[in-house]
């Protein structure tokens, strides 16, 4: 649920770049996502040789690691909005003598031509998609036939946070729900894909189970702010879950996740 606070990368300014990579960084060390990247990775089955696109690729870890896949008859990319994080991820690259390029450019316009890639990979971007349908169509457009996407994203409906009153937790949930621009991003994936033209093969999911040490620290004080603000709760009522939040996290009495789901799919053809 960290990344609930690093949302809208493009438009994220120098100054914020580096607390977005903390934080991204802190995401990729949660057990559940490394597990569902595992099942991703293995389900997408790069070969040495293939041409393969990360779109929304932040940091470019993704990339790096699928450029040691495709090896020097291959070619991996990275696509990003954000200046920053490009810099970062290229920076990256270069110091670990990676082939992986990086590209600026976002999701609604792929800055290549019809019939690119064998591969497309997509992480986390389709939540903050105003228009995630003409994102799915660019999938299927720089698709080779053949060629298959795994799209990987949350889905803010299976949010789970405790201790706490239900209807004030409730109210946080819808908080959330509100400032992400597609927040059932996850079960509208194989809709999406489906309609783009594409064969959904597998469909994977993991629970995002953060640490108890996030208690009632930043994320949840700009959760209930938000939510105070909306007047959805209360001063009294928002006092009230941090303490009984605090108190979880201190006992081991506290849950905070949200479910993500992996879509694999193809393009018919060859």
């Amino acid at each position: 649920m960290t990344e609930q606070l690093a949302t809208q990368v493009d438009r994220i300014d120098k100054l914020d770049v580096d607390r977005v990579i903390d934080v991204l960084d802190m995401q990729a060390a949660l057990p559940g996502l490394h597990r569902l990247r595992t099942w991703a990775d293995a389900a997408l089955a790069v070969s040495p040789g293939e041409h393969v696109v990360d779109i929304g690729s932040h940091t470019g870890a993704q990339v790096i690691a699928l450029a040691d896949a495709v090896g020097p008859t291959g070619a991996a990319i990275g696509v990003e909005p954000n200046p920053g994080l490009l810099a970062a991820a290229e920076r990256d690259a270069a110091q670990a003598g990676s082939t992986a390029r990086f590209v600026p450019g976002d999701a609604y316009g792929l800055p290549f031509g019809a019939e690119r890639f064998d591969v497309v990979r997509c992480e986390r971007v389709f939540q903050h998609l105003t228009s995630p349908a003409r994102a799915a169509r660019e999938i299927a457009r720089v698709l080779r036939p053949g060629g298959r996407t795994m799209v990987i994203d949350s889905d803010w409906g299976t949010a789970i946070m405790y201790p706490g009153e239900p209807e004030v937790m409730r109210a946080i949930t819808e908080t959330m729900r509100a400032h992400t621009p597609n927040p059932y991003s996850g079960r509208r994936l194989p809709g999406l894909l489906t309609q783009a033209g594409l064969e959904v093969a597998d469909i994977g999911s993991q629970a995002l189970i953060q640490h108890r040490s996030v208690g009632s620290g930043p994320l949840i004080q700009l959760l209930t702010d938000r939510a105070v603000a909306r007047g959805s709760i209360t001063d009294r009522q928002r006092t009230s879950l941090l303490a009984d939040l605090t108190a979880g996290a201190r006992t081991g009495d506290f849950h905070m996740s949200v479910t993500m789901f992996a879509v694999l799919a193809h393009k018919p053809g060859r």
